[in-house]
């Protein structure tokens, strides 16, 4: 259906000659009429001055009723976002379009009162329209992205987020993009239309986190005494929180893993979202420092080879563990 439209949908130029063809044939008729008939035509020529001026009348009327509430509209948009507390770029957006929508279409009647054909200007409009879109269709993405980043609100100005390959602060969110400021004071710019359709993942959109740890024990380690040990260690930090806070449940430690070279301990607590980072790279030092000296040791990959004699027919077996 596009191409038809654009195909039977007049240029501006074409217009304009018709326009000025008609006019030509008007004064053309005119001048006739005032030479075989003078005082009917200036009779006619009155009653239509005065025709004229009553729809101008009309049409100035509208234009300044419909500019009246045009400006209450907007003016209670303004308010209704106001008391939602709506995102000030959402609210500017929609007040703006609402504006300039209601403006044309206002025009539009204005023009029409006056006794003018508008059907050249709306579909000369509806041209202009879809040109303009084909031409920013990534721009319309965006502004659509934006529009439902800025109504949900996946996250907002001071967010924690990792999205599309970065992982960063949110420092500022737009009608078309997001910026976001990464760990190392890189200022990566996204565009709205692929961050709304992508994966979000908002660490600070809750103000609580668990911070989880696998720590890795040598085999032949007392199970019992590695895990009180752990847990001694993550309790001794008072930024770990315990079941007396809501939203929230006492640190834990259990076995969760015999792996190639190692017996593996899962400890799990939780933190205030500011605090995550803090606790897991102090947790992470502690038990460096401290497991050694409860006779506890780290693995490292090992390698057992056992060794036949020549004499026996079976190969030489090796086992990784």
């Amino acid at each position: 259906m596009l191409f038809p439209l654009l195909q039977t949908t007049p240029s501006v130029e074409e217009v304009a000659t018709q326009a000025a063809d008609s006019v030509a044939v008007d004064l053309e008729q005119f001048a006739h009429n005032l030479i075989t008939n003078p005082s009917g035509t200036l009779e006619n020529l009155g009653q239509d001055i005065i025709n004229f001026g009553l729809k101008l009348l009309a049409a100035l009327a509208i234009y300044l009723v419909g500019a009246w509430l045009i400006r209450r509209i907007k003016k209670g948009l303004g308010n209704m976002f106001a008391k939602r507390k709506t995102e000030k770029a959402l609210a500017s957006f929609i007040m703006s379009f609402t504006t300039i929508g209601l403006t044309i279409l206002l025009i539009i009647i204005s023009i029409s009162t006056l006794g003018v054909d508008t059907t050249s200007i709306a579909a000369l409009i509806a041209a202009a329209g879809v040109a303009i879109g084909m031409a920013l269709s990534g721009t319309v993405e965006n502004f659509a992205g934006g529009i439902m980043i800025l109504a949900f609100k996946p996250f907002k100005a001071g967010d924690y987020i990792a999205t599309q390959g970065y992982e960063g602060t949110v420092t500022a969110v737009s009608i078309v993009s997001t910026t976001i400021t990464t760990y190392d004071n890189k200022a990566v710019i996204l565009p709205n239309g692929t961050l709304f359709n992508g994966n979000i993942s908002n660490y600070s959109r809750f103000p609580l986190r668990r911070v989880d740890w696998k720590i890795g024990v040598e085999y032949g380690t007392d199970s019992e005494k590695c895990a009180d040990r752990l847990l001694e260690l993550v309790k001794s930090d008072p930024r770990v929180l315990d079941s007396g806070t809501p939203g929230a449940a006492d640190p834990s430690v259990v076995l969760s893993e015999l792996g190639d070279s190692a017996v593996v301990f899962t400890v799990k607590a939780w933190v205030k979202t500011e605090d995550y980072w803090g606790v897991l790279y102090d947790y992470n030092k502690k038990v460096y420092d401290e497991l050694p000296k409860a006779g506890i040791d780290f693995p490292f990959p090992q390698m057992d080879v056992h060794v036949h004699n020549t004499t026996d027919s079976s190969p030489a077996t090796a086992r990784n563990r």
